[in-house]
């Protein structure tokens, strides 16, 4: 992820939830920065890692590692939703729909890629529902349609 997408990030997300901004303890101490936890979040959903591990890399522990994860979570949800995280309206589906005519491909919206990913961290419980066959481990199928602007 680029710097400037992070710090975007981070920077919606704190000034939305104040528990991600820094605060001071009875005795004036500095707390957690919005960076060490929205940085924790993070290493957790990319390289899918406990948030035990998370404390050497960001010096954060472990319960406040997995309380920042679902406050971000949902605070990502929350803000993004209406813009990306959102299926195609009427509007969208035209613009794609005139994008794809204008490149001689009429009625399609965009490029579709699959992909087997490997969930490595798949609790035991669901590794029948995930089991695809595809080199014997849990994997989720990921569909994405990208449109020639990269809009997914």
């Amino acid at each position: 992820m680029g710097r400037h997408v992070f710090l975007r990030i981070v920077d919606v997300v704190s000034n939305f939830d104040p528990y991600f901004q820094q605060r001071f303890d009875a005795v004036r101490r500095k707390g957690l920065s919005h960076l060490q936890k929205c940085t924790a979040a993070m290493c957790m959903l990319a390289y899918g890692i406990s948030a035990d591990d998370v404390d050497d890399y960001v010096r954060i522990g472990e319960s406040t590692a997995v309380e920042a994860l679902k406050k971000f979570v949902s605070n990502i949800n929350t803000l993004f939703e209406g813009e990306y995280l959102r299926k195609p309206n009427e509007n969208d589906v035209q613009r794609l729909l005139q994008m794809g005519e204008a490149r001689d491909f009429p009625g399609m919206m965009g490029s579709i890629d699959c992909m087997h990913w490997q969930w490595k961290n798949c609790p035991k419980a669901w590794k029948g529902m995930f089991m695809s066959g595809h080199k014997g481990v849990a994997t989720i199928i990921l569909e994405a349609v990208a449109s020639s602007d990269l809009w997914i």
